[in-house]
């Protein structure tokens, strides 16, 4: 099926709509670590590209106050022995704790003071606290970019949607090890899980929220006020 065939099939089934962007946004750069940068591992390919877009992408979110978060997918000796993930995909097996390979490319300077997620599953939500991280700084927006395209950056916008964050991912930001499955995985997120853009669009998008007025976010609900007991009697309690 051609192209423009493919598209009108999906357009017809309803999919391929916008989100709708929040006023708070959080960046999620997934798995920039060495071990998917570096191109002398085996696990790894040359994604400078979209490693130095995501690093003008963070600048601006910094500048702006917006939440970033690092993820990078590290095992111990007892997961690599027995994880089942790792029967399958071995060469996984290679992002020990501790080594290089699991450190964040030091082009995205990441700061101390900027969440870092150590995942050992595909999904950045899956197995860790990312969910309540995002809601501790109310997030109502998020940002992914990363690596791998088809792997961990597809599964992390699906469970993003799913947790109810609309999500935008810029596609010049993200990068696979081959150009098939990164561009059959960007058509499918796209049309299914959140909006595909360019990175040009996000920095517009974070710009608009410098500029535009505060908007304060949501109280969150307290505990309810105590009931309060009359003290006042009733008529057929009071003494004749």
């Amino acid at each position: 099926m051609d192209p423009a065939s493919t598209a009108s099939v999906y357009d017809r089934a309803g999919f391929g709509r916008s989100v709708q962007r929040g006023s708070r946004p959080a960046v999620v750069v997934v798995d920039f670590s060495y071990g998917f940068t570096d191109p002398s591992y085996p696990t790894g390919a040359d994604l400078s590209a979209p490693v130095l877009a995501t690093a003008r992408l963070l600048e601006a979110a910094r500048a702006g106050g917006v939440p970033v978060v690092f993820t990078t997918i590290a095992y111990d000796p007892g997961q690599i022995r027995d994880l089942a993930w790792l029967k399958k995909a071995t060469g996984m097996a290679a992002l020990k704790l501790g080594t290089r390979l699991v450190d964040v490319d030091e082009r995205l300077a990441p700061r101390t003071d900027e969440h870092l997620v150590v995942k050992t599953g595909a999904s950045a939500f899956f197995g860790t606290a990312l969910a309540s991280y995002l809601a501790s700084v109310r997030a109502d927006t998020v940002i992914v970019t990363g690596a791998t395209t088809s792997g961990c950056v597809r599964a992390t916008v699906v469970d993003a949607v799913q947790h109810g964050y609309p999500t935008l991912v810029p596609r010049d930001c993200v990068g696979d090890r081959a150009q098939a499955p990164h561009d059959a995985s960007l058509f499918d997120i796209n049309e299914k899980y959140g909006d595909v853009v360019d990175s040009d669009d996000v920095l517009a998008y974070l710009q608009g929220l410098r500029t535009a007025p505060s908007v304060p976010a949501p109280e969150r609900p307290g505990p309810p006020a105590p009931e309060h007991l009359s003290t006042t009697l009733s008529e057929a309690e009071a003494p004749a």
